[in-house]
């Protein structure tokens, strides 16, 4: 059976990214799984603070069951759902979770609402986008799931043999019966011969999938990209974090990292 982790603080974007974990679960017949990791607050120079863990605890444990049980009363018990809630590094048992059940994809919100939750559960999102092996899903602030009837893939058509997860966005296009468009920008009209083999390579590795391609010209790489997905009824964006530069450069370019934070388009990662 497949499983969708959702990766939860229980904040306004986290609460929506699970509402819409939760119709993307019934349109794919998924479980979910919720996930909520804690850790010991540190106070000044990284010494803990003395704090009650099991009142932590009970809390987390609380609030990942409250979360259930609002999961499946919206879909009315025509989905799974399950809650775990784990103590540590977010990362490090984010990843341990996913080796263990194999997720199909992990979904989480893209910010929070207030100016600490963007910061830490944004940066989350961002981290995990780059570090994480299994897909990742980042839902912008009011985003709902109707249906992916188009699927967008950013591609810079660098060594795309090694670096396209062809049967992974296989297995999306076939799941969600939909349409794959092939983004890339340039700041030149003339496309240079590079990225016109490369485009032939890449062809004949999806072909089967009938994509439209898109040959932007403009110089602001990530930027148009978002705009054309958003103006073009994407549904879905698919970054490959190793090569495309909207997840390249997040951490180094705040433009960049606040532009992708803010999309209104839902941004899935995938690595090969």
């Amino acid at each position: 059976m497949k499983t969708i982790v959702v990766a939860t603080d229980f904040s306004p974007a986290a609460l929506n990214a699970g509402n819409y974990a939760a119709e993307l679960a019934l349109a794919i017949k998924a479980d979910i799984l919720l996930l909520h990791i804690y850790n010991i607050p540190a106070g000044y120079n990284g010494v803990p603070l003395t704090v009650n863990v099991e009142d932590i605890r009970q809390i987390a444990d609380s609030n990942v069951n409250e979360l259930k049980e609002q999961l499946l009363s919206k879909m009315e018990g025509k989905i799974n759902v399950n809650a775990k809630i784990r103590l540590g590094t977010f990362m490090e048992e984010l990843k341990a979770v996913c080796e263990s059940i194999q997720p199909y994809a992990v979904v989480m919100g893209s910010q929070g609402t207030s100016a600490a939750q963007r910061l830490v559960f944004g940066s989350h999102s961002v981290i995990a986008m780059k570090h994480l092996m299994w897909p990742v899903i980042t839902v912008p602030v009011g985003a709902s799931f109707a249906a992916v009837k188009k699927i967008g893939l950013a591609c810079d058509f660098n060594a795309v043999l090694e670096n396209t997860p062809v049967e992974e966005i296989r297995l999306l296009v076939n799941d969600f019966k939909a349409e794959l468009h092939v983004l890339n920008t340039d700041r030149n009209d003339e496309l240079p011969p590079g990225v016109v083999f490369e485009s032939e390579l890449l062809e004949e590795l999806i072909g089967d999938m009938k994509p439209h391609y898109h040959f932007i010209t403009d110089a602001r790489t990530d930027e148009s990209i978002m705009e054309f997905a958003e103006k073009n009824n994407i549904d879905l964006l698919i970054v490959l974090p190793k090569r495309h530069g909207v997840i390249e450069n997040l951490l180094h370019r705040s433009h960049t990292r606040q532009l992708v934070l803010h999309s209104h388009v839902p941004v899935m990662a995938l690595h090969h």
